[in-house]
């Protein structure tokens, strides 16, 4: 035994080295998963509920509540830990174990049905798996509220369902309320704009929705969106096992989501400011400025600037006359400081619309640096009457060449334009045009041919040098644009039938997605509209009512219980929104405008 030994001996050294190599290299490498296991897809389980579903009598003082799992977990986002009737606090939490242990700030109110939803709230702590969610009911009464609400929230402008609203239910049917306190019930909605209001008492409520963003369950009309219902409602569903509104679903279970009962359509909106008061105001050039009002509608009975002359003053309002752009006719310099006086109709402390004069400080932004070289940085923009054609091939024929200069022009010459257009086999014809200024914008202009434009011509619109002259003194130069109708043979057309027109309304194609305009019109009466030049693929149509006939899509007013202006999408058949436009296609579709709003 011992000359075995003796002659391994000096082998033992090498095979200890050898082996912590091979053991170090095994275990060392702690960041890489061990192989050829099953990947974990299976979401947390609950096993124990602490009190149990349906408690009577739950203390109102240090409330805990439990969620245990079969495996750790952790909370991937606490705001969803969603208590209602809501406390001034959002609910705490610790981990403990595989459970999660959720406690309140506050004492809970007595003799109250309440509702925890964990829904989008728990993963498991490995494969980041979410749970599907829970809502935990108990009372600190003797008795649970077993009344329900079911609905849906949704953009008013394109409809789409809105995820993470805050629906809230008030009993005090005060229009205050919202703004001054905690609902009596509250839900957050799901990815598809859905929310249930489930457990809650059998009495007369008002409801709301807003996208709460600083989360204190109460409505800041400054920083977010809010939708109501009109009048007051009445719950009729009674909780139940097999009420599928009440249902956790896979939020990619389309059919079970979409098949639940929306009692209630929230569309949601931005409100205008309602105090009225200049908040910004600029000078961004040598004769021009600008100058912002909080809310819409501004009334300025008049505006002056020292040492300028009244009748040298231009000045234009946007659409909705929150903003109002201000220019001097007047080559000569000006002084580096503006100071412009308002007299409008501001919002005093109590709340009123009062006549009041405000003075305005504007510093010209270009106004020369003591040892600044003067001609260095200028551009050939800087002396130019500038002015910018647009004309899309897709487009023209509905909205034309348009003109849009940088500054109001005070010397035009439309009539010297030169359009001509040539034909496929090269010969060339001058064509008439006829110029519109637009309403809204006084530095843009329309021309338009007024004969058909037709496919395969080319055509040509050429403004001369120096025959346009803006208010800096400066003249246009030369320039030429060229258009030619899509050739494509690929392209489709859309003819858009529309019947029982008994408003106006704004008419948009819009893209799949919903979130561009692709061509809009406005109608008053029964009309064809004419989509030429579609690529194949899907389109909605959106159409809004303007009641107040002003071209645009007003919003809503709180307080004075109006609606933002109604929005349709047209509904195919089959139920869907999307019109399929196939290759090569001419298509009608026939919409009953009366029947689509009725």
């Amino acid at each position: 035994m011992k000359k075995i030994i003796s002659y391994l001996w000096p082998a033992i050294p090498v095979a200890i080295i050898l082996g912590t190599m091979i053991f170090s290299h095994s275990c060392a490498n702690t960041t890489t998963p061990p192989s050829g296991g099953p990947k974990d897809t299976i979401p947390p389980v609950l096993t124990e509920i602490f009190p149990a579903p349906g408690s009577i009598n739950v203390p109102v003082s240090k409330t805990k509540l439990v969620l245990e799992f079969n495996e750790y977990v952790t909370v991937k986002d606490g705001k969803s830990l969603f208590l209602s009737p809501p406390l001034e606090k959002s609910p705490k939490y610790k981990l403990k174990g595989k459970g999660v242990v959720i406690t309140f700030e506050s004492d809970l109110d007595s003799n109250k049905t309440y509702t925890l939803d964990v829904t989008n709230a728990i993963a498991d702590n490995n494969e980041g798996n979410m749970f599907p969610g829970y809502t935990l009911v108990f009372s600190t009464g003797s008795r649970i509220d077993s009344m329900v609400v079911t609905g849906i929230v949704q953009d008013c402008n394109n409809l789409q369902p809105l995820k993470g609203a805050t629906v809230m239910l008030y009993k005090d049917q005060a229009d205050s309320a919202i703004f001054l306190k905690r609902p009596d019930a509250a839900v957050k909605t799901d990815d598809w704009g859905f929310f249930c209001l489930r457990n809650i008492q059998d009495t007369v409520y008002r409801l709301y929705a807003i996208i709460d963003e600083n989360n204190n369950n109460k409505y800041d009309p400054d920083a977010e969106k809010v939708a109501f219902i009109d009048t007051v409602i009445t719950p009729v569903m009674m909780v139940s096992d097999s009420l599928p509104e009440l249902f956790k679903y896979e939020m990619t279970d389309t059919v079970n989501c979409l098949a639940r009962k929306q009692e209630y359509e929230l569309n949601i909106f931005r409100e205008k400011p309602s105090m009225q008061m200049i908040v910004n105001k600029e000078r961004v050039g040598d004769r021009t400025a600008y100058i912002t009002f909080m809310a819409p509608y501004a009334q300025v009975d008049s505006l002056w600037i020292k040492g300028v002359p009244q009748d040298k003053i231009i000045t234009q309002f946007n659409l909705l006359q929150d903003s109002l752009e201000i220019w001097v006719n007047d080559p000569k310099p000006q002084p580096d400081t503006f100071f412009v006086n308002v007299k409008y109709m501001k919002t005093d402390t109590l709340g009123m619309l009062n006549s009041f004069t405000e003075e305005l400080k504007l510093v010209n932004p270009n106004r020369k640096m003591p040892g600044k070289s003067s001609r260095k940085d200028i551009k050939h923009e800087d002396t130019t009457a500038v002015v910018s054609i647009e004309a899309k091939p897709e487009t023209v024929e509905q909205y034309g060449f348009v003109f849009e200069f940088q500054y109001p022009v005070v010397e035009t010459a439309f009539d010297s334009l030169t359009f001509r257009y040539i034909n496929p086999k090269q010969e060339e014809t001058i064509g008439k045009y006829t110029v519109v200024q637009d309403s809204l914008n006084l530095r843009k202009y329309v021309v338009r041919p007024t004969e058909k434009m037709l496919p395969g011509y080319e055509y040509f619109l050429k403004v001369p040098h120096r025959k346009f002259k803006d208010i800096n003194g400066f003249y246009n130069d030369s320039t030429e644009v060229k258009v030619t109708l899509p050739n494509d043979d690929k392209l489709s057309t859309m003819n858009l039938v529309l019947t029982n027109v008994n408003n106006k309304y704004i008419v948009d194609l819009l893209n799949e997605k919903r979130n561009s305009v692709l061509r809009s019109y406005i109608i008053d009466s029964d009309q064809t509209l004419v989509f030429p030049y579609l690529k194949a693929g899907k389109y909605s149509i959106r159409i809004t009512e303007d009641l107040n006939r002003n071209g645009i899509v007003d919003t809503g007013i709180l307080l004075e219980h109006k609606q933002p202006e109604k929005v349709r999408f047209y509904k195919l058949a089959d139920g869907t929104f999307l019109i399929d436009i196939p290759e090569m296609m001419e298509l009608e579709q026939s919409i009953d405008v009366a029947e689509m709003f009725k």
